[in-house]
């Protein structure tokens, strides 16, 4: 038997007690010294291998090449819930195990990206929120909703609120109602969703209704649901406005006008379309008998640019009186692009939403004007009604985003 302070010897029929006297380095001061570098050393190489264990506290990782590389911390929790996957999958794709889809890797990848981004807001006390942004369009808007989000997430303090995005350029309904209805149990306290407006789509943001997570339509609207309420300009106003800038541009001439439309699934680009061919009818300009110039439509683009190129090139063929271009869908590059290779001029060319295509476009003076809203705001208002709805807030009201009128001379 050993003890530190001497030995146990059993000799004969008696046990005796042995004094012992231990090396300088096995004193307890020194044993614990020794046995906390060692754990250190330990630990360190362990990191060095990238087999930190969860105990030490979950390693925040990054996508690579396929592979996730270990360069800070969170916890396995936070990134399931980011991601909306289970804790079981993402520590298996944490830890590069096999049998996880490529596309499962890159939701987590993308969750922590997200949540590098919304660091600061975990860090926060205050009552928390997880949102869900759904929305069907194009990157180059929903990139920028996307930023506006993000930027606005500290201003709705004391609130925390944390988000999740899950965008599509293009897909079908039932791909769109698939993902609403995954939101039930991902779960999430509050949706702002840009979708067509269909039957499917409605009944499937009743569901999250009935599921007790407010839902707030972004851009165009689906009134027939029972969403909380909608964010984003009066559509039908704004392509009055359009309507009215072109007659100023054309004056007397029965120039036809190109209108650009990406789907006419979604409601607001309908609602401005009707705006705007109501106010050149009321005006004389289309539909009367003294009227001046046609309106030429394409649809179904996506706002895709290879699709509006090549939609806008047969409508050129077709038209050779077009010297106007209302576009509302987007995919403004594509159809200057058009115009460029068949060596046609345009008069006037009113574009909505002041992305990074149209201020480029605007820069060089390829488009006239562009119908624009503060995304910001926009996003504020969507994420307080979203609170509101939770039982947070109260008092907070649907007010349409003001229209503004920009130019080569007062772009933001």
């Amino acid at each position: 038997m050993v003890c530190l302070s001497g030995v146990l010897v059993k000799r004969r029929s008696r046990t005796t007690y042995r004094p012992t006297t231990l090396p300088r380095a096995a004193t307890p001061r020194v044993v614990v010294r020794e046995l906390f570098i060692g754990s250190i050393f330990r630990v360190f190489l362990l990191i060095l291998l990238g087999y930190v264990p969860q105990s030490v506290g979950i390693v925040h990782h990054f996508y690579l090449e396929g592979e996730v590389v270990a360069h800070g911390r969170y916890k396995v929790r936070e990134i399931a819930q980011q991601a909306g996957l289970s804790e079981a999958t993402v520590d298996r794709v944490l830890h590069n195990r096999p049998g996880v889809r490529e596309g499962t890797r890159a939701e987590v990848a993308q969750a922590i990206a997200d949540l590098d981004k919304q660091r600061s807001q975990l860090r926060l006390a205050g009552r928390k929120y997880l949102f869900d942004v759904v929305m069907q369009a194009p990157p180059r808007f929903s990139g920028a909703f996307r930023e506006a989000v993000e930027a606005e997430l500290p201003s709705l303090a004391p609130a925390v609120v944390r988000t999740r995005f899950h965008f599509r350029e293009t897909g079908s309904v039932p791909a769109m109602v698939e993902t609403l209805d995954k939101l039930v149990t991902r779960p999430s306290q509050g949706v702002i969703v840009k979708a067509p407006d269909t039957t499917e789509v409605s009944d499937a943001i009743d569901r999250l209704t009935e599921a007790g997570i407010p839902v707030v339509t972004y851009a165009t609207d689906v009134p027939n649901s029972s969403r909380v309420g909608y964010v984003g300009i009066e559509n039908r106003a704004a392509g009055e406005t359009a309507a009215y800038l072109l007659e100023q541009w054309l004056c007397d001439s029965a120039s036809s006008v190109l209108v650009t439309l990406s789907s006419n699934a979604f409601r607001g680009e309908e609602e401005r379309e009707m705006g705007f061919r109501g106010a050149l009818r009321r005006s004389g300009g289309v539909g009367g008998s003294g009227s001046q110039r046609t309106l030429i439509d394409i649809s179904e683009s996506e706002g895709l640019d290879t699709t509006v190129e090549r939609l806008v090139l047969d409508a050129l063929e077709r038209n050779p009186d077009i010297e106007a271009v209302y576009s509302i869908g987007g995919g403004n590059m594509a159809t200057v692009r058009a115009f460029e290779k068949l060596g046609r001029r345009y008069r006037v060319f009113i574009a909505h939403d002041l992305d990074r295509d149209n201020k480029q476009l605007l820069r060089d003076k390829k488009i006239s004007t562009v119908l624009d809203h503060d995304l910001r705001s926009d996003a504020n208002l969507a994420c307080r009604m979203l609170i509101q709805g939770r039982g947070g807030l109260s008092g907070v009201t649907t007010v349409m985003s003001p229209i503004r009128i920009i130019t080569p001379y007062n772009m933001p």
